[in-house]
């Protein structure tokens, strides 16, 4: 069972896809969000979840006061799960892109404070870094970028206009971290 760690939605269960995603655990998110809290103000952030699977970043940042998340999500059966969990958990300002993560960061649009990218393990690393350098665009001023993956893959190639800022390890998965670089 996944749920809703903090916030607004606190403890509300999130459906997960049948197949094909690994959602990121409680523990880990409780960890990854009071890290970020200490980074950014999140009332009010504009979110980017891509790779989005059950959406579990990108709802827990709308309970604890995101305005907006968007959810990337490649699986047809996994963005109509996204559909339903937002509409279950009652947040109206949510934009599901039934797209791949490749294919959506070429676009334009809206800038981000904050981008989860937790892409499935078999996600390479010069796929991933190729996603991190088309997203750059997108990104405001002091956006912060988390990353996870398994703690086998190593540190992802952060493109030149971010910097690294911290990587911590939960068992098989690394949460890794980085932040626009300043005047970048």
């Amino acid at each position: 069972m996944t749920r809703i760690v903090a916030g607004t939605a606190g403890g509300r269960r999130l459906k997960v896809p049948p197949k094909g995603t690994r959602p990121t655990s409680e523990r880990v998110r409780e960890a990854l969000f009071s890290s970020l809290e200490s980074l950014v103000d999140l009332d009010g952030a504009q979110v980017l979840d891509l790779y989005a699977g059950s959406g579990a970043l990108g709802f827990e940042a709308l309970s604890r006061g995101a305005a907006h998340a968007t959810f990337v999500e490649s699986d047809k059966r996994a963005a109509d799960v996204l559909k339903g969990n937002a509409k279950e958990l009652g947040f109206a300002h949510t934009t599901i892109v039934n797209r791949a993560a490749e294919a959506f960061v070429l676009g334009e649009g809206e800038k981000f404070d904050v981008v989860f990218a937790d892409p499935p393990y078999a996600v390479g690393d010069d796929e991933l870094a190729k996603v991190l350098r088309g997203i750059v665009p997108r990104l405001t001023a002091d956006a912060v970028l988390i990353v996870e993956r398994a703690s086998r893959s190593g540190e992802p190639a952060w493109p030149e206009e971010v910097e690294s800022l911290r990587a911590k390890r939960y068992g098989d998965t690394a949460v890794y971290w980085a932040q626009v670089r300043a005047g970048g």
